[in-house]
């Protein structure tokens, strides 16, 4: 299943909670209503 991904590696929980932080801070403020895919690469796959 990993080497099927488009970048061959597994996420982290560091990359998610990096994400998480962005999100929570004021440089994502124009972020809204929108979704955020952490999935390797799978959705463009």
């Amino acid at each position: 299943m990993v080497a099927e991904g488009a970048i061959k590696r597994l996420i982290e929980p560091a990359e998610v909670a990096q994400l998480a932080t962005y999100l929570c801070s004021d440089a994502a403020s124009g972020i809204t209503g929108s979704a955020q895919t952490i999935d390797c690469g799978w959705t463009a796959h």
